[in-house]
Parts: C-alpha cells; sequence; structure tokens
C-alpha cells in the first residue's frame, strides 16, 4: 500500500473522521464504522486533506494518462474539497481550475448557479466527493455542467470508498461511473482501512482490535460487493 494511503487513514482517525463502534447509515444499515468528513475543522486538517486529495488525483493521470482542466465540486462538501486540492495541485505546478454550483441560483449580478471557473467545451473536469452512496449529488450536478458547455466526464474521486452494494449489485461508486461512463476512485478502500489499521497502534489505543476487525468484516460479507 503507498506510503499516503497509510498516512491519510491515520489522519483520519487522529482527525476523528474515522471512528468505530455501533452507527447506522443513510440507507438504514448498521455498520460498525463511520467516516464524517464535517469533522475536519482546522486550516491545517484542510491543508493537510488537500495533499491527499492531490496524491490520488496525480496517481490516477499518470495511471490512466487521463487529463484533468477542472475539479468540480457539488455543494456544500464538495466546496472546501476543490479549493484544497487545486491549492495542492499548484504546489505541485498543476494549476487545475475549479468550480462548484450554489444551491440555488443567483438572481443579481452575474447570476447563475455555478462559482469559479466558467466551463468551455472541450473541459475535463473531475468530481471532487467526500464519500458516495446512491451518488446523488453527481447526479444533479452533472447535468448542471452540462448545460454550462460540452464537457468531458473525467471521473470521480472521493476520500474512502465503503465497496458496499448500493440498490444493485455494483458499489454506489462502481454504479456512478457506470451510468456515467466515467472513471471512479478513491483515496483508499475499506479494505485498505482494515489492512492498515488492525492491531495498530495510534496515540496509545488500538485502533481496531480484533473484535472490530471481525465486525467490519461481518458487515461487508453482508453488504460489500465482491
Amino acid at each position: 500500500m503507498e506510503i499516503y494511503k497509510q498516512q491519510f487513514i491515520e489522519f483520519m482517525v487522529r482527525s476523528e473522521v474515522l471512528t468505530f463502534g455501533d452507527f447506522v447509515t443513510k440507507s438504514g444499515r448498521s455498520t460498525p464504522y463511520f467516516v464524517n468528513t464535517g469533522k475536519y475543522r482546522t486550516g491545517m486538517q484542510m491543508e493537510r486533506l488537500g495533499e491527499f486529495y492531490a496524491d490520488s488525483i496525480e496517481a490516477f493521470v499518470n495511471e490512466s494518462g487521463q487529463g484533468i482542466d477542472v475539479l468540480f465540486g457539488p455543494a456544500y462538501k464538495g466546496i472546501p474539497l476543490v479549493v484544497t486540492a487545486s491549492i495542492a495541485l499548484a504546489r505541485r505546478g498543476r494549476d487545475v481550475a475549479f468550480t462548484f454550483n450554489r444551491k440555488e441560483a443567483k438572481e443579481h449580478g452575474e447570476g447563475g448557479v455555478l462559482v469559479g471557473h466558467t466551463p468551455i467545451d472541450g473541459d475535463k473536469v473531475l468530481w471532487v466527493e467526500d464519500v458516495t452512496s446512491a451518488g446523488t449529488s453527481i447526479r444533479e450536478t452533472v447535468p448542471v455542467m452540462q448545460a454550462a458547455a460540452d464537457i468531458e466526464l473525467t471521473g470521480l474521486v472521493i476520500s474512502v470508498d465503503r465497496a458496499e452494494r448500493g440498490t444493485g449489485q455494483l458499489s454506489g461508486l462502481a454504479q456512478v461511473g457506470e451510468d456515467f461512463g466515467m472513471s471512479t476512485f478513491s483515496i483508499v478502500t475499506v479494505h485498505e482501512v482494515i489492512e492498515h489499521l488492525a492491531g495498530r497502534v495510534i496515540e496509545g489505543t488500538v485502533a481496531l482490535d480484533e473484535q472490530r476487525v471481525d465486525a467490519m468484516h461481518g458487515y461487508l460479507s453482508q453488504w460489500g460487493t465482491s
């Protein structure tokens, strides 16, 4: 596993974004772990988060050979993500534009629903999200961007792929990719989380003990994708 993936997993634990216990997902499933990106709360955390997204995006570009002109962040959580990711990429010599949507169209001034870069025909756009289940925000915003210009859907990147079934047999992430014919990837997957954290001590505490590992595997055996 790449070093940046290991560092990101531990970063999530230290930031209290990745926690273990008894939770209920939006879909109503009882889950032994939860990823709450709303817990990022400091400038330093956001700066570091941007670097992890940049690591993943660069790996995708290098492996796929696909270009990226624009990062798009669905409101609201995607807004700080595209900003910090674009800053991190700029520091590495990749000056990628960013844009995001408003929840409601602006009726005065320049108007419209998009903020930041104005899409142009041929723009290769990468969506940047925190997590996805049904891909609702993607399904809502792809038409918005396509109405603005004849863009190319380069893909979607999220922080953690839960690798569990959506409404069908595919994961929510994979289903979005299939529906829109675009690449999808994540900084890490839940399988990588288990691999790295099992028995590992972080700040004096075992992050993922044997009982929790069993609970994670049990959950994935029930809801995970093959």
